[in-house]
Parts: C-alpha cells; sequence; structure tokens
C-alpha cells in the first residue's frame, strides 16, 4: 500500500514479539504518525512461532488485515528461517533483519534466494551481556528503527525513554537498562 511502511515481524512465543511491534507502534504514534500494530493470533504457547504486525503512516490507515507484502521483516529467533518463510513477499527493495551472531552474508543462503539486503544483529547476546538474560525484542525494535529509518534515534530514544517509564515506573533499574539495550543496539546493526 503507497504510503504505508509495512513491517512483519517472526519470533517465538515469549521472546516479546508482539510487545515489539507495539512499542513501536506507541513510539510512532507519539511523533505524530497514524499507526497499526497487531499480533496474528492462533494456538501460539510458549515457544511456538508467532507474526506480529505494524502498518506506519502520515495519512490515515484504511487497510485492515495482515501484511502479506512487507516492506520489512524483523526475525527474532533465527531457527525459523529453516520452519518458516519469512520472506515471502518482502520487498527487494525492503530488507530482513535477523537476530543471529551470523554476518549478513552467512544468512543470506538460508532466506530461499531473496536478493534484498539483509541484516543483523546479536539482540541475544547484547540484551545478555547488559540485562543479563536473554530479552531480544528490546535490541531488535532498535535494529528496526535503525533499518527503516522510520524516526531519527533521538527521537526515538526519547520516546521510548518515556514509554519505559510509564511501563516501569516501579522499577526503574529496567528503563536505564533497557535504554542502554537500546542504545548499544542501533551500533551494532551488521549489513547497513
Amino acid at each position: 500500500m503507497e504510503g504505508v511502511l509495512e513491517i512483519r515481524w517472526h519470533g517465538r512465543g515469549g521472546q516479546g514479539v508482539k510487545t515489539a511491534a507495539l512499542l513501536l507502534a506507541d513510539v510512532a504514534f507519539f511523533t505524530g504518525k497514524q499507526v497499526q500494530g497487531f499480533p496474528e493470533y492462533g494456538p501460539e504457547r510458549m515457544g511456538a512461532p508467532v507474526t506480529a504486525y505494524n502498518r506506519i503512516s502520515d495519512e490515515e490507515i484504511l487497510i485492515h488485515s495482515n501484511i502479506y507484502e512487507p516492506d520489512y521483516v524483523a526475525v527474532v529467533d533465527e531457527s525459523l528461517l529453516s520452519t518458516v518463510a519469512v520472506t515471502g513477499g518482502l520487498s527487494e527493495k525492503g530488507a530482513v533483519l535477523v537476530n543471529t551472531a551470523k554476518s549478513p552474508a552467512q544468512v543470506a543462503p538460508l532466506l530461499n534466494g531473496y536478493k534484498g539486503q539483509v541484516l543483523t544483529i546479536d539482540a541475544g547476546k547484547i540484551s545478555e551481556e547488559v540485562l543479563g538474560a536473554n530479552f531480544p525484542n528490546m535490541p531488535m525494535l532498535a535494529a528496526v528503527v535503525k533499518m527503516t529509518n522510520l524516526l531519527p534515534e533521538k527521537v526515538f530514544m526519547e520516546n521510548m525513554e518515556d514509554s519505559l517509564k510509564h511501563k516501569f515506573a516501579t522499577k526503574p533499574k529496567m528503563v536505564e537498562g533497557n535504554m542502554q539495550v537500546l542504545r548499544r543496539s542501533f551500533g551494532e546493526v551488521q549489513g547497513l
């Protein structure tokens, strides 16, 4: 759909895919954009493949369906590359971002012939080193913003800090830890 940025997220239940899509929608909304952020529900359970979506535009968004021809794809769990057609319908003018320790060149052959841009980030490593646990959604969120050039980094960071302060009002250490993760993630996207 022209004038609408469409992003499809792939991950597993419990990895925060839905949360990342909703946070992206919140931040874009607070900067004046029209947004949609929603998961695709089914028999999901912890560890099962899940999909979430974002539509972001300067104009009213009139379509209300899943996204079949995204501009960008974010893959939060690299094991899905062998089981889910993550690049299905993906524009070769867009890009796919994969959470992995591998380089874009190592991931590209695993993408069923996709010829567009391939980006990687080791989101698990970043969250483990900063937060002490594997929470890949926050590093992936920052990497998606960088990949899409949706918002300037400073604007994104300011809005995320406000959002996190609200979300973790009783846990201020979570705010700083997540902000650290986001800052670091902007600098560790490979393939740009």
